[in-house]
């Protein structure tokens, strides 16, 4: 059999944001797979453009990496009480592509915020957000890194062992419904 191939997802551009380290550490705690991360940096949803060119080569390619994904992991930010508009902006790009490329996939949503909190809320949303897609939502344990920017060492690993083992938990359930 060959190795599962898992899509990542960071709902922040930052090179350096702490979501892209723990998207990072979700993708080691999968095992064995071919992971490839996302760029979900695309012009802004237009209906008047999409009616003009189609979808645009980079929301193309999203959804192509989606549909070639066994699975798939978001790791989002919280900004302002939501999740950032960049992901959703990807979101409603890839709800223009039927079938739907989400439609069944199974899916785990994880989140690092520098609150202690860890980006309840924007997980709150993205979970709601992400109902009319229809993806094979992993339930939990729920990843909330909360005080993100002191949650991870040098080498962008989670200090914390909680942390370590929610993600490692959110992985193996992400993992057993490609079973």
């Amino acid at each position: 059999m060959t190795e599962p191939r898992l899509l990542g997802i960071a709902g922040a551009l930052r090179a350096g944001s702490t979501n892209r380290m723990l998207l990072a550490e979700a993708m080691r705690a999968f095992g064995p797979c071919r992971a490839e991360t996302a760029d979900i940096r695309m012009p802004l949803y237009d209906g008047d453009a999409e009616d003009a060119e189609g979808l645009p080569p980079e929301a193309q390619r999203l959804v192509e990496q989606i549909r070639a994904a066994d699975a798939v992991v978001i790791s989002t930010p919280e900004y302002n009480k939501s999740f950032p508009g960049v992901l959703k902006n990807a979101l409603d790009w890839i709800s223009r592509a039927r079938p739907g490329p989400l439609t069944g996939k199974p899916m785990a949503i994880m989140s690092a915020a520098d609150g202690r909190a860890g980006g309840e809320r924007s997980q709150f949303a993205l979970r709601l957000t992400l109902v009319p897609y229809r993806p094979d939502l992993v339930s939990g344990p729920e990843v909330l890194v909360g005080n993100s920017s002191e949650a991870f060492d040098e080498e962008g690993r989670l200090i914390d062992p909680r942390y370590r083992r929610a993600v490692e938990a959110l992985m193996a359930a992400l993992r057993a419904k490609l079973d």
